[in-house]
């Protein structure tokens, strides 16, 4: 820190804020964590970060990287896939810092595509899990966790990610207003939201986050993903003459033919294959434009008729509070919503409308990657109108958003980052407040003096 004679007085005092900063400024510390989207048809790596410091006591997390693996979801997981998924992991390794590495947690939460297969086959779905954890655990982070999460559990951390995106848990004012949440996958769709506090039942969970607690109304549907449900749909069209079955909600001029195990050999159809054909018979399906045939026949999938009578209910007998308040419609439901350039609508007439305008077009009018836009509209109407009990006057409560693509990951490294503790927690010491406050400007003085004695000793030390 001597001066020089070109320039003594600027140098000296850089050299006493360099000083300063290294004395006073230490980078806050950060955690690290892992979480594994596997999905029923494919599966995403994400990283996230938040300050060792907590908020409310859950740290306030951030998504630091992503990788998607190339390939199907773990469910039909082969050599390729494997290589994929490992090359994702060599992604995320180099961007945690290699001494914070031993210290992040890293999990994996499988969803429906896995709990079909746990039904269809809890062997092979064992042996799948426990590939993938050793495979994890050799990593160099703190391996926790590969399971199969249920859709309970999905819907809630869907609901978590949800209102943490739109900061409805850092609001100041006690018990901020949330969103519900409504998450279509593939192979389930699930609904969440919070319930009056005195609501209770079976798909209720209370649950503690940033200070507060919460009663939320969470339950999810298997097979009544967008891919199962177009299953259960096809398996409806039941024909002597499998070579020509039409099909009212693909459109005229466009036809499919596929093997009846790709329609009957999922566990979500599998009770409605015919006995008398086998898995390798082909079946072709002829698109017919027909918009009041399909809304009935993407209606003959769901069990409204065990809700008859029932006040409080949305299909298959499983009851339901009423929706109240504002709802974030995203994957599948936001996509549906794109397709039918609706996203940006709270009108259900407009949804209506579209669709059926939709669903009369002809093969050469929609386009290639829209041949189930018809289905998928009615399913999503079917769904939230006659399943969840929206109408056209909570409709506008709906928004379908894209930016929720992490979905439930976030809420489940929100809920997890709970468990894992804050460094350098303070002591609560059993003394009066009065004592404390003594001690507290005692404190105080001696840091001013400290500070100013420091001072003093840094411009002797620079001059």
């Amino acid at each position: 820190c001597k001066s020089t004679e070109d320039n003594p007085i600027k140098f000296n005092w850089k050299c006493c804020l360099v000083i300063l900063k290294m004395l006073c400024v230490r980078a806050a510390p950060k955690l690290y964590g892992i979480v594994l989207d596997a999905g029923s048809s494919r599966t995403t790596v994400y990283l996230y970060q938040w300050p060792a410091e907590k908020e409310n006591n859950t740290g306030v997390v951030t998504q630091t990287n992503m990788c998607q693996v190339k390939g199907p979801g773990i469910s039909e997981m082969n050599k390729e896939s494997w290589k994929n998924l490992m090359k994702c992991m060599g992604i995320i390794t180099e961007t945690v810092p290699l001494s914070q590495r031993n210290s992040t947690s890293i999990f994996l939460g499988a969803t429906a595509g896995m709990r079909l297969l746990h039904q269809k086959n809890e062997a092979a779905a064992n042996i799948i899990l426990v590939a993938l954890q050793e495979y994890l655990h050799s990593l160099p982070f703190d391996f926790q966790n590969a399971s199969i999460i249920s859709g309970q559990e999905e819907g809630l951390y869907g609901w978590i990610t949800v209102n943490y995106l739109m900061g409805n848990f850092l609001e100041v004012r006690l018990r901020a207003r949330t969103q519900g949440s409504l998450d279509l996958g593939g192979a389930s769709t699930q609904i969440a939201f919070a319930a009056p506090d005195n609501t209770r039942g079976k798909d209720l969970v209370q649950v503690a986050l940033y200070g507060y607690e919460y009663n939320i109304y969470t339950h999810s549907f298997l097979c009544y993903g967008k891919n199962e449900a177009e299953k259960k749909v096809l398996a409806e069209l039941k024909s002597s003459n499998w070579s020509h079955i039409n099909h009212p909600c693909y459109p005229a001029g466009y036809n499919i033919t596929m093997k009846a195990s790709d329609v009957f050999g999922s566990e979500c159809t599998k009770s409605q294959a015919p006995a008398q054909n086998g898995p390798e018979r082909n079946i072709t399906f002829v698109g017919q434009s027909d918009p009041a045939m399909c809304k009935r026949l993407v209606r003959r999938i769901f069990d409204l008729n065990s809700c008859h009578g029932k006040e409080n209910c949305s299909f298959e007998g499983v009851y339901q509070p009423p929706v109240t308040g504002d709802f974030m419609a995203y994957a599948g439901f936001y996509h549906t919503a794109k397709a039918l350039n609706v996203s940006g609508s709270n009108s259900l007439e407009k949804f209506n409308a579209t669709m059926r305008s939709v669903c009369s077009m002809d093969w050469k009018t929609v386009k290639v990657h829209l041949k189930s836009v018809c289905y998928s509209a009615n399913y999503v109407h079917t769904l939230l109108v006659d399943g969840y009990k929206f109408n056209s006057d909570n409709w506008e409560n709906l928004n379908f958003k894209k930016e929720v693509h992490i979905a439930w990951s976030l809420g489940y490294m929100l809920a997890q980052s709970n468990m894992i503790p804050a460094e350098a927690k303070l002591l609560k010491l059993p003394i009066p407040n009065i004592a404390f406050a003594a001690l507290l400007f005692i404190l105080s003085a001696l840091i001013i003096i400290t500070f100013m004695f420091l001072i003093i000793t840094l411009v002797r030390f620079c001059y």
